[in-house]
């Protein structure tokens, strides 16, 4: 599915519609797309603290949707990230934390 939705996001970013959200989202840049990406995670969170369970898979669903369409933005395919997830499978994240910190990652997990 998550491959399915990356390939309609491309195709309106290839094709722009007027009438698409994601035609929108797009052209608002890593600054526009990340602002919804922000407020979705908050919302998310805010579901998870204490809304029933559909309300919590609905927010994840829009915090997916709108960090695919951010990828997008920043042209980085899904695939670069599930590698990196990969890459990480099986390491504890406090290690694999320690080790971006020390290389100069400075991400955070």
């Amino acid at each position: 599915m998550l491959e399915a939705l990356e390939g309609v996001i491309a195709s309106r970013k290839a094709d722009p519609s007027a009438r698409s959200y994601t035609t929108k989202l797009l052209a608002s840049g890593p600054e526009g797309a990340g602002a919804k990406v922000t407020e979705e995670a908050d919302e998310f969170v805010r579901a998870a603290r204490g809304e029933p369970d559909d309300r919590v898979v609905s927010e994840a669903a829009d915090l997916v949707y709108h960090t695919l369409v951010l990828l997008a933005c920043r042209n980085v395919p899904l695939a670069r990230v599930e590698a990196e997830l990969a890459r990480r499978f099986g390491v504890s994240g406090l290690d694999e934390k320690a080790a971006r910190t020390a290389g100069g990652d400075g991400g955070s997990r």
